[in-house]
């Protein structure tokens, strides 16, 4: 956080009236992750198990499901990196996101099911019944927040303002395995949407448009490798400081406001190549962090984010906003993005790249103990964004390695899944069309071993998981 976006966050408290716990800063909470003050404790859910809240979306309701594949995943953990096309497996990782979609949709083909999906999400919002048609543009929301340099993998220069890098209050030395987005995941995503959805290279656009974020090399060649025009058409948008060949700089769209029911943030804005595009695949990483407790689907807009007076392209202002010290039952700005309808409104399918996940936001990829000592080699789909996310807290909270899923992890999907009616009383009115209904549903499973949600035990409500595990 810069020297002018601190003390504004400070000027702020008293006005707010709204702060349940001490306020605690972003470098506080990379402290906590670091052992520099104490911790969060371990997450732990405040509904019992198998108790759904919220509305399932989708074609089939609250359907998520997960596809692990260790043979995807086969670095040795010391020659090369763990995305070199040498160590993570292409051919296995398009298997993966092939059987996903088909298991997602209950179609036999691949074509099929992104029809499926194409026709769910326009009958949904009453946009007729047709699949997806040539110049109807598609935005992929990626998360690279570990992705701060013009050279992948490299370690990011100190925090403008900020004590030097790799100083308690400052932004780390970034290991050499940090936690990026696989670039065989992406390339296959594209290339489903080419080959199997039949979409035109030029109506996608893969982006994170925080102003210190990049979309490295290994996912732009990865997907320029491919000779067939359609690829060489792709678009990248990407943060103001890495405008590189072949990305583009985001403009943004001061015409469609967030308002955020915290009366103390100020009023953003997203990129207009986004809210230009009538559809979005919110593409997010598998994976605790040091703030939030976990960085899921609903944490990867923190990378669509532009607040005019206040920062510019960073969310930094949004940040004590989804703390884990906060209780459930506390406002959480993830609520308003997910809800907003161009973000959350136009997606039509969420995804969790899981294949080698990291510790948390700033830490390197490990390996699980709940897989025998084997990287996590996962894959997750859903069309409810509360599911997927519950999901993969359950996940994350169930592998002993992934210590920093604390505090209130779920707070956000209690609020989310309730948004007529949240636990905090707030009103969630992002876009100003009127009070959220819910999100999607939430529950936590039955146990880790068995991994039964409400729908697989023969409700009618609350999650189906389909996992290939």
């Amino acid at each position: 956080m810069d020297r002018r976006c601190f003390l504004r966050s400070l000027a702020s408290v008293p006005a707010a009236g709204l702060i349940r716990l001490p306020l605690a800063l972003p470098w506080q909470a990379i402290a906590q992750r670091r052992g520099g003050m104490p911790p969060s404790d371990p997450f732990k859910p405040t509904d019992e198990a198998n108790s759904p809240m919220g509305v399932g979306k989708g074609i089939f309701p609250g359907r998520v499901v997960w596809v692990r594949d260790a043979s995807a995943t086969s670095w040795d953990g010391a020659t090369g990196h763990w995305w070199d096309d040498a160590n993570t497996n292409q051919k296995a990782v398009n298997g993966m996101a092939s059987r996903l979609v088909r298991n997602l949709t209950g179609q036999k083909n691949d074509k099929q099911a992104w029809d499926a999906l194409f026709r769910s999400f326009n009958g949904a919002h009453k946009l007729g019944g047709s699949g997806y048609r040539p110049g109807e543009r598609i935005a992929i929301k990626i998360n690279g927040n570990q992705d701060r340099s013009p050279e992948w993998g490299v370690a990011a220069p100190p925090a403008p303002g900020g004590p030097p890098a790799g100083t308690p209050g400052g932004r780390p030395d970034r290991p050499p395995q940090n936690g990026l987005p696989s670039p065989q995941a992406v390339v296959a995503l594209v290339t489903e949407l080419i080959e199997a959805a039949g979409v035109k290279g030029a109506d996608i656009m893969v982006y994170d448009v925080t102003g210190i974020r990049n979309i490295g090399q290994p996912i732009y060649t990865g997907i320029r490798a491919n000779s067939n025009r359609e690829f060489q058409a792709v678009k990248f948008l990407v943060g103001a400081d890495y405008n590189l060949g072949g990305r583009m700089s985001p403009t943004p769209d001061m015409a469609n406001p967030i308002h955020f029911a915290k009366g103390d943030l100020p009023t953003g804005c997203f990129p207009r190549e986004v809210t230009e595009a009538k559809y979005m695949i919110n593409m997010a990483l598998l994976r605790p962090h040091g703030m939030a407790g976990v960085t899921l689907t609903a944490k990867n807009h923190f990378g669509s984010i532009h607040f005019p007076k206040d920062g510019g392209w960073s969310p930094r202002i949004l940040h004590n906003s989804v703390l884990r010290t906060q209780p459930v039952g506390s406002y959480n700005a993830l609520v308003d993005l997910v809800g907003h309808r161009h973000l959350g409104g136009k997606t039509m399918l969420y995804i969790l790249d899981g294949l080698y996940t990291a510790t948390d936001n700033e830490g390197s990829v490990f390996k699980w103990a709940s897989f025998d000592d084997h990287w996590a080699a996962s894959m997750m789909v859903s069309q409810d964004p509360v599911a997927i996310d519950s999901v993969g807290l359950d996940i994350l909270r169930s592998e002993p390695r992934a210590t920093q899923v604390r505090g209130s992890a779920d707070n956000y999907l209690h609020e989310a899944a309730q948004a007529a009616k949240p636990p905090s009383g707030t009103v969630y009115n992002p876009d100003g069309s009127g009070t959220l209904a819910s999100l999607g549903v939430h529950e936590h499973w039955n146990n880790p071993a068995a991994r039964k949600y409400s729908r697989n035990l023969g409700a009618k409500e609350g999650i189906e998981l389909i996992a290939e595990v």
